[in-house]
Order: structure tokens, then C-alpha cells, then sequence
């Protein structure tokens, strides 16, 4: 059960052998990690200016496992990281990106919910009911 998320390899994003730039990677899974928030309903810029609440990337361990080129086509598929994916204020998440049949990159990431001061707060309630029906319900 994933999201998933298309985008192109443009030439913006790569070296001049016109292969992506690793940095890129991470760019491309903030995206698509932005759209699986907006599929569940949640508006990002109502939680800050609301509840004075962001997310954050708190730890990344990334995996580089085949180039993507230029002009390629990317699907970026994002997906809770185990049952208990979602506790206080933390939030694990897998993602990965995919040229057709092919994983290119994984990426395992712990996002933390926090006040606009930095301190870590649980998630709202009304996000961690949409993470839960999600399972019922996923976006696409």
C-alpha cells in the first residue's frame, strides 16, 4: 500500500555524463513525500499557520542503487516503515524510486511533527486519523 509519485530526470539534475546528481534523489522523495501528505488531506501550510506545527526530516539512511539519466521517467513510491510507523511524534517512512521494473534509490526516513520553536509534539490527531485510513482508503 503506496503512493506513488511520477516525475522526469531533467538535465538540471544531472552531472554532464547525464546521470542524476545523488542530491537529486533526495529532492525527488520531498516531492513526492509532500503529494502523499496532500493525498491524505493534509494541508501543510493550515498546520503551521493553526496548530504552529510543522514536520521535519529527523534521520535518513539512503541506499544508491542504480543510476537514473536523463529523460528517464521516475515513479517515487512512499509507504508507513512497519506497523507502529506512526508513535508520538514520529514518523517512519520507506521510500523508493523506480525507472519501469528497476529500484534506483531507497530511502528509510524518520520524520518528527514540531512546533515552529523546534520542540518535538505528538502529531495532531486528525493526521494520525488519516494515516490510519489510509490502510482503508489509500491515495493514489
Amino acid at each position: 500500500m503506496a503512493h506513488r509519485f511520477t516525475c522526469r530526470v531533467y538535465y538540471e539534475d544531472t552531472d554532464m555524463a547525464g546521470i542524476v546528481y545523488h542530491a537529486n534523489y533526495l529532492k525527488y522523495v520531498e516531492r513526492a513525500r509532500s503529494e502523499w501528505v496532500r493525498a491524505l488531506g493534509v494541508d501543510q501550510r493550515a498546520l503551521k499557520e493553526g496548530a504552529g506545527v510543522v514536520f521535519a526530516v529527523r534521520a535518513l539512511q539512503a541506499d544508491f542503487l542504480r543510476p537514473a539519466r536523463l529523460d528517464d521517467e521516475l515513479t517515487v513510491t512512499t509507504a508507513l516503515d512497519g506497523a507502529d510507523a506512526v508513535r508520538g511524534a514520529r514518523l517512519r517512512l520507506r521510500q523508493e524510486v523506480w525507472r519501469g521494473g528497476d529500484c534506483l534509490f531507497t530511502a528509510t526516513l524518520t520524520l518528527i511533527c514540531m512546533t515552529l520553536r523546534g520542540r518535538a509534539v505528538r502529531f495532531p490527531d486528525d493526521f494520525r486519523q488519516q494515516i490510519a485510513s489510509w490502510g482503508e482508503n489509500p491515495p493514489v
